[in-house]
């Protein structure tokens, strides 16, 4: 395989996962789906308790095994360049290797977002904790909230 040919071979594994990057599950306050929307949710009052930073993984610690296969090819491509026939052959090899764990790497920190607990006490006395994005809205203890529920997701807003 030529040179060209395995950096065309690279750019196009490089961008189909950066598209799959693109997928976003959202656990925000502020998105909907489109089956969410237009629906009736419940709404509960009550008093912010205790507001805490949390880490919300989207691939629910499962990652999918794209980052470390395209790492990989990558890896071996990049590696496979470097040296000439046995020596191209080793490289090809630890650099598919390295490439493997650098993907999964980036794959499992792409998937990480921050996000917010908060311990909300409804004014029927009920305690609630849910757990959503952080989008920027600030909670605090003390402060008045609504809770909105539908379908079993819910969302806690100002």
């Amino acid at each position: 395989m030529r040179i060209t040919s395995r950096l065309m071979v690279a750019a196009l594994i490089a961008g189909s996962l950066a598209m799959s990057g693109c997928a976003y599950n959202s656990s925000s306050a502020d998105v909907y789906t489109a089956s969410q929307a237009q629906r009736e949710e419940t709404v509960r009052m009550g008093v912010v308790d205790s507001v805490r930073a949390v880490k919300i993984s989207s691939n629910n610690g499962q990652p999918s095994g794209l980052g470390a296969i395209g790492g990989g090819a990558l890896g071996a491509v990049a590696g496979s360049a470097i040296g000439g026939g046995r020596g191209s052959i080793v490289t090809g090899i630890i650099g598919g290797l390295a490439g493997a764990v650098a993907g999964n790497a980036v794959e499992n920190g792409v998937a990480v977002h921050d996000g917010l607990e908060i311990t909300v006490r409804l004014d029927n006395g009920d305690m609630r904790a849910i757990t959503q994005s952080a989008t920027g809205e600030i909670f605090r203890a003390g402060e008045r909230v609504r809770l909105l529920s539908s379908g079993g997701v819910t969302r806690v807003t100002h």
